[in-house]
């Protein structure tokens, strides 16, 4: 299984809005609502624009995208990590976090948010890739966690 990474470009929008739809479905089914779900091809080359996206791919196949935007100086927030269903559980998710503190190796701080009720990103996010909760947030009846991990 060979791991790339792509930095995505406006004529990627289709596969990144397949991507996200593959990846979120389950979130849109549980929570009536997800910001990844459901994007057009318009608004996702916007969010291309404002948010540096990586196609993960395995095998030269895109199955999964990272995203991360600098907030200040040596913080960064991972705005997206997402893999399609049929690759998780393979470490692409742990190889893409490796990935952006190398990309952005001036990091000091990395932070995300994910809904505090799904265990299995919680567990993810701690066990495997060293973040702590600091901060619960809501965004209308869904909790979030707020993550962070610094070197």
């Amino acid at each position: 299984m060979t791991i790339e990474y792509r930095k995505a470009v406006s004529e990627d929008a289709e596969i990144l809005v397949n991507i996200y739809d593959a990846a979120f479905y389950s979130d849109y089914m549980r929570y009536g609502a997800c910001p990844g779900y459901g994007r057009t091809v318009e608004m996702m080359k916007e969010s291309i624009r404002e948010y540096p996206k990586y196609i993960i791919l395995c095998d030269k196949k895109p199955v999964g995208c990272v995203s991360c935007k600098m907030q200040e100086m040596g913080v960064y927030e991972i705005t997206c990590l997402c893999i399609v269903p049929e690759y998780q559980g393979k470490g692409l998710g742990t190889k893409a976090i490796k990935f952006v503190k190398e990309l952005y190796d001036d990091w000091e701080k990395l932070t995300l948010v994910t809904p505090l009720d799904k265990k299995e990103n919680v567990k993810f996010y701690t066990e495997k890739c060293g973040f702590h909760i600091v901060s619960i947030e809501t965004d209308g009846n869904i909790e979030l966690a707020r993550f962070v991990t610094e070197r």
